[in-house]
């Protein structure tokens, strides 16, 4: 027996070590689980990495059930296919390896597929065979994913001219503020030098902008000022009950700062169910000069012009509700045919709607910067208005072009 003691000594320390091991092994890989299951959708790129990667044939998601509302795709499609032929569309490409020529071609071989092909099958067969799928990068770099908000072109109550309950104007777009040629905000120009542009507080709050007869319509409330900023146009209802309609001219290329993520931080509203209803309901409680203070956090400032019919997006073109997309335009080809795979938020709090169709890349967006993000444009008026401040969802987004 005592010869054996040593023996079993030595195997009681191997298991002791063995199981400290596992023990190790587990705690690491829990750290890593509770790492990936929060993902950083604001991260930015490596230097140097792909925004797009190939997907194989088998990881394709199913979208053959989408060819069935292929009239309603066909509107949005032609929006790209009109301004991916416009002359200046080729100083965008290329882009992540895609040449203008590619581009175009597979926006027009997408759309002869889509009106000709007889059955859902046999589109099917047709996109997986003449196409190349591409994911989007994501937040991590390796497809992990990507989260999609929304935004709308809200119905807001005003008047074209200043009036007791309308005295917040949204501004039409100075000419001291210099754009370059793809629109980019330089800043402002002052004699023979260029300035950043000065900041919502100093337009809102300095009246830096007044008495330039920029004023186009006026609004009855700061946060409804700050709405259309956001979401870069705007219809404003009229005493007379008629709709003024405005669109984005332009920005003061301050980086935009998010109202809600500094409510949270701040802990003046509970994350859990933040939403733009929810703001709504605090900044008609809270005083006035809390909502001013938190509103010009966000130096970022944007202004409109007149416009006949739908909003138009960064190309200049409509863009059409549930089937245009706002990217980061320094990563993704403009324009493109798109595939979204995520699920929207239903009527109730637990119930999710799922959202598989083909879209288009026809839109940037200030929060909107990189790999990870991704706004869908929802529609006009309070039910829009409504859904896209609900729209906090993460899913997958893909890129086809011809092979």
């Amino acid at each position: 027996m005592k010869s054996r003691k040593p023996a079993e000594r030595a195997v009681e320390q191997v298991r002791g070590g063995i199981e400290r091991l596992g023990r190790l092994i587990a705690g690491s890989l829990l750290l890593l689980t509770s790492c990936v299951s929060t993902p950083d959708y604001g991260q930015g790129l490596a230097n140097g990495a792909s925004a797009l990667l190939p997907v194989m044939d088998e990881d394709v998601p199913a979208f053959a059930m989408d060819w069935a509302m292929r009239d309603e795709i066909l509107p949005a499609l032609d929006q790209s296919i009109d301004w991916i032929h416009r002359p200046h569309a080729s100083k965008f490409f290329p882009i992540e390896g895609v040449t203008i020529d590619r581009a175009q071609a597979s926006l027009v071989r997408f759309r002869d597929l889509l009106v000709n092909s007889g059955t859902k099958a046999s589109f099917d067969r047709a996109i997986r065979e003449e196409f190349t799928w591409y994911k989007s990068a994501g937040w991590d770099g390796r497809g992990g994913g990507v989260l999609f908000t929304g935004y709308c072109t809200p119905l807001l109550e005003g008047s074209l001219t200043k009036a007791p309950g309308y005295d917040h104007p949204l501004y039409a777009l100075p000419d001291d503020l210099i754009k370059d040629k793809a629109g980019k905000t330089l800043g402002w120009k002052v004699g023979e030098a260029t300035l950043p542009y000065p900041s919502r507080s100093a337009i809102e709050n300095a009246g830096f902008l007044k008495g330039r007869g920029l004023e186009l319509v006026w609004l009855s409330n700061p946060l409804d000022s700050f709405i259309a900023h956001v979401n870069g146009s705007a219809f404003v209802r009229l005493p007379d009950g008629s709709i003024a309609r405005f669109g984005y001219a332009g920005k003061n290329g301050a980086t935009y700062v998010s109202l809600g993520k500094q409510l949270i931080a701040d802990g003046v509203l509970p994350r859990d169910g933040l939403n733009l209803q929810r703001i709504r309901d605090w900044s008609v409680t809270a005083s006035p000069a809390l909502v001013n203070e938190y509103l010009n956090r966000n130096p970022s400032y944007v202004f409109f012009q007149p416009i006949e019919g739908n909003p138009h997006g960064s190309l200049d073109v409509p863009v059409t509700a549930r089937r245009s997309v706002a990217t980061d335009k320094t990563l993704f080809p403009r324009a493109s045919i798109m595939f979204v795979d995520a699920e929207l938020p239903g009527a109730h709090a637990a119930e999710r709607i799922p959202m598989r169709q083909f879209l288009f890349d026809q839109d940037t967006g200030g929060a909107i910067r990189t790999a990870g993000r991704a706004d869908l444009y929802i529609g006009i008026g309070p039910a829009a208005e409504e859904m896209a401040g609900r729209i906090k969802t993460p899913g997958q987004m893909y890129y086809l072009f011809l092979n």
